[in-house]
């Protein structure tokens, strides 16, 4: 477990996320927390497609979502948001899970971080990493969720182990993971894997998202969807231009090198749709 936040980080990342609210260690403050964060800070793979993988290294990814005011994946966002709480007094243990193990299989096992915190006698799940899906923490019982336009269940498996599907779209997505703490070295290759191994999705797709009040917003490519209460929209990018524009208005993301990378989403564009 990394070590939490110090006071001035502390400070940083509150105003960062833009929550000047209570600060005791219970569900209430837990929830405003994972709300304010998933609010403020986008998922995304900007780095990877620039060929500049992330790292587990919680020095760097303080200073690129706190300082520079960028977003992350999983392995940054949750590991920024367990540093914060555990600064503010929460019980919280990283948790190694599995994207798609139920047709991926065990190799999966590392290729996604989140978190479970104890508040209230209650063990919550955490995830601020997970392409923004959920936006605050979830009860860790078997249950439905529901939480603006996106929901699923989190169940348990024959072989024990926890499931959080998310049920967004045509192409829902689950992960598995154990409530025992993540094995870091399996986190740290599965890490390195898929920001650097051309069969990753992550190397093969730029994917930015993240969450409004009532509204999931995905870039996938060349492709903005945003979807709502009452369905979901998309348009096709068709410059870098706009590619700079979106980014900048809509996610708050200031990378302009990213605009060096059109050729080659146009490129996987051509490739998936035709």
């Amino acid at each position: 477990m990394s070590e939490p936040l110090s006071p001035a980080q502390l400070d940083a990342y509150l105003a960062r996320i833009g929550y000047d609210g209570p600060l005791q260690v219970d569900a209430v403050t837990l929830a405003a927390l994972h709300r304010a964060h998933g609010l403020a800070i986008p998922f995304e793979n900007l780095d990877v497609q620039l060929d500049q993988p992330p790292t587990l290294d919680p020095a760097a990814t303080f200073t690129k979502l706190v300082e520079r005011r960028r977003g992350g994946w999983c392995y940054e966002q949750n590991g920024l948001l367990g540093r914060a709480l555990g600064a503010l007094g929460f019980t919280v243990t990283r948790l190694s899970g599995g994207v798609m193990r139920e047709l991926r299989g065990p190799f999966t096992m590392g290729s996604h971080l989140c978190l479970k915190v104890q508040a209230e006698g209650q063990d919550w799940l955490c995830d601020a990493g997970f392409g923004a899906s959920q936006l605050e923490p979830l009860p860790l019982t078997e249950a439905s969720w529901k939480q603006g336009p996106i929901g699923g269940q989190l169940t348990r498996t024959a072989d024990q182990y926890w499931r959080l599907d998310v049920q967004q779209g045509p192409n829902p997505l689950s992960y598995d993971f154990l409530d025992e703490p993540a094995d870091e070295a399996r986190l740290a290759a599965l890490c390195t894997w898929q920001g650097s191994d051309p069969e990753s999705v992550f190397v093969q797709n730029l994917v930015v998202q993240q969450r409004r009040d009532g509204e999931h917003l995905m870039l996938r490519g060349r492709v903005f969807t945003r979807t709502g209460a009452e369905g979901s929209t998309q348009r096709v990018l068709e410059s870098a231009a706009e590619l700079l524009d979106l980014l900048q208005d809509t996610f708050g993301l200031d990378e302009s090198r990213i605009a060096e990378r059109w050729d080659r989403i146009c490129a996987r564009h051509t490739l998936l749709f035709g």
